[in-house]
């Protein structure tokens, strides 16, 4: 795919360019960044100029991912950087993000999220985004549910993280949550009818079988 620019009302997404890694070295130097993402650490220069000049615009080119810099509309700075990869799953990605720490607290992330996930759905045929991050970090599951993303649960030694596997979040938007078609026919499941309770206003006999338990099960605390 040629590499495309997203526009919000104050900050435009656009593809990295060779001239970013100082900033993308800069930003990546904060231990939170380095702590809760899979970049590097130590981050070096060179990985800097790895990430802009080679994989992210190789991921253009092959349709793998799709990474864009967070730069904001006055005056040209980067605040971050946010990723739309492909998943294994028919119609499927995942959103991943980190945000500079002097541009933390002001939203930035937050728009950002919504017209990558906009742009997803109406341009990649996406059927559903998905959010993972480590357990405990918060300010990320912040701002996929500022977005709109419901949180779907846990998932155990779900992200290998410089050679340790950890449990994960993990949360999901589709076409529907923005008020928009999908690609194929969403049908949610139903939720279970209980099973009739079995009436025991009349009271068992003391250390006898309760109604609607089967033989061996155990009423005692």
């Amino acid at each position: 795919m040629e590499p495309i620019t997203l526009t919000t009302e104050r900050l435009l997404l656009r593809p990295f360019r060779g001239g970013d890694a100082d900033e993308v070295h800069a930003a990546c130097q904060d231990p939170d960044i380095q702590r809760w993402t899979v970049v590097p650490s130590p981050y070096t220069h060179a990985d800097a100029e790895l990430f802009t000049r080679k994989l992210s615009p190789g991921g253009w080119q092959d349709d793998s991912m799709y990474n864009f810099a967070v730069v904001l509309r006055d005056g040209g700075v980067v605040a971050g950087a946010l990723g739309i990869n492909r998943r294994n799953l028919h119609d499927t990605y995942e959103v991943g993000f980190w945000t500079a720490k002097k541009h933390r607290g002001l939203g930035y992330m937050t728009e950002a999220v919504r017209a990558a996930a906009h742009w997803t759905f109406t341009s990649l045929g996406g059927d559903r985004l998905e959010w993972r991050a480590e357990v405990g970090n918060e300010p990320s599951r912040a701002v996929a549910r500022r977005a709109g993303f419901r949180m779907e649960g846990e998932q155990r030694s779900g992200l290998l993280n410089k050679g340790v596997r950890r449990d994960i979040w993990v949360g999901a938007l589709l076409p529907s949550d923005l008020g928009l078609p999908g690609a194929h026919p969403y049908l949610p499941a139903t939720a279970p009818t209980a099973a009739p309770r079995a009436d025991l206003s009349s009271g068992p006999a003391p250390g006898g079988p309760v109604p609607g338990l089967p033989t061996g099960l155990s009423t005692a605390p």
